[in-house]
C-alpha cells in the first residue's frame, strides 16, 4: 500500500510541477473545478457522507483516507462500507476492539481481495480513533438467492439470517432510474429480477446505515459509485425512512483529458473526482 501511494504521489506531483498533466481534478456537481479544503469544508455539514468509488481506482481509496481524515480531525465519526457483509460484523468488532489480530480478521471474515491496499487503512483508522465501522451490505448469497428466486425467497431465512438485511418484504420500485438502467444496459442478457439484486443490496445498505446514525457525528459510507450515483439506489430506501437526514455524496469518474468535467458526469454526485483513465489500477 505504501509503495502504492508512493507511486501514485509521484505521478501527481510531477504532473503538477510541468503543468501539463495531472492524476485526478475535483469537480462539483455542476462541472466547476473544486478546490480539496472547500469541498471538506462543506461535507462538514453532513450528516451522511456517500463516497463513492471504482474499486480499483488508487486514487479514490488514497482520497477516500484522506477526507475520512480530514473530517475525523474535527467531527467524530462512524464508518460504514460496502465491502463488509453484515454476517461478518462479529468479526469486524474483534479486530476494531483489539481481539484478533490482521490475519484473524483475514481467516474468518470474507474480505475483498484489494482489501488490504485499498481498506485496511480505512479499517484501521476506524481502530486506532475508536470509531465504529459498520458492515453494512447483504450478504452476498442472499442477493444471490433473490436474483435467482426474487425478494419470495428470503421469506425462508432463519430469524437470524433475516437480522443481516433489511426489514422484509423489501420495497421495491421496478420504474427507479437505476433500476430501469439496469435492465436496459444487460439488454437481453437481464431479468426482472437482476434489479431486485441490487435493489436488496441497497435498501440492506440503507438499513444499516439508519440504524447505526449517531447524533454529533458524520457516518462515512464507502461504496461502488453506481450505489450512489444521482443520489439514487442506496440514497432512495434512506431517504424514506430518514427524510431530513442532510446528505451530501462523492463519486468518481475516469477520463482521457481531465481538464473539463463532461456533460454526462454533470449531476452524478456534489463532488466528481474526475481521473485520468490511464492511472494504474489497484487489481
Amino acid at each position: 500500500m505504501r509503495l502504492l501511494l508512493l507511486v501514485v504521489l509521484l505521478t501527481f506531483s510531477v504532473s503538477a510541477s510541468n503543468g501539463q498533466d495531472q492524476a485526478y481534478q475535483l469537480y462539483s456537481a455542476k462541472g466547476k473545478k473544486v478546490k480539496y479544503d472547500k469541498m471538506v469544508q462543506q461535507l462538514e455539514g453532513a450528516d451522511v457522507v456517500f463516497f463513492g468509488e471504482y474499486h480499483n481506482n488508487p486514487i479514490t481509496h488514497w482520497l477516500q483516507l484522506e477526507v475520512t481524515r480530514s473530517l475525523g480531525s474535527a467531527h467524530e465519526l462512524v464508518l460504514g462500507a460496502e465491502m463488509f457483509e453484515a454476517d461478518n460484523q462479529d468479526q469486524l468488532n474483534d479486530y476494531l476492539a483489539g481481539e484478533i489480530d490482521a490475519a484473524g480478521l483475514d481467516s474468518t471474515a470474507r474480505l475483498w481481495q484489494n482489501y488490504k491496499t485499498d481498506y485496511a487503512p480505512l479499517v484501521n483508522y476506524a481502530k486506532e480513533n475508536e470509531y465504529p465501522f459498520v458492515a453494512t451490505n447483504i450478504p452476498r448469497r442472499y442477493a444471490n438467492l433473490v436474483y435467482k428466486e426474487g425478494f419470495e425467497a428470503l421469506n425462508d431465512l432463519s430469524k437470524e439470517e433475516k437480522e443481516w438485511i433489511a426489514p422484509l418484504p423489501i420495497h421495491y420500485d421496478a420504474e427507479l432510474p437505476e433500476y430501469k438502467g439496469m435492465m436496459e444496459m444487460m439488454g437481453e442478457h437481464s431479468s426482472p429480477t437482476m434489479p431486485m439484486a441490487q435493489a436488496s443490496k441497497d435498501a440492506t445498505m440503507a438499513w444499516f446505515i439508519s440504524g447505526n446514525l449517531k447524533p454529533g457525528t458524520i457516518f462515512i459510507h464507502y461504496n461502488g459509485s453506481y450505489h450512489s450515483n444521482n443520489y439514487g439506489s442506496i440514497l432512495y430506501y434512506l431517504k424514506r425512512s430518514n427524510p431530513e437526514l442532510k446528505i451530501m455524496t462523492i463519486t468518481t469518474v475516469e477520463q482521457p483529458n481531465i481538464t473539463k468535467l463532461a456533460g454526462e458526469s454533470e449531476d452524478l454526485a456534489d463532488f466528481i473526482i474526475c481521473v485520468d483513465e490511464d492511472m494504474t489500477k489497484t487489481y
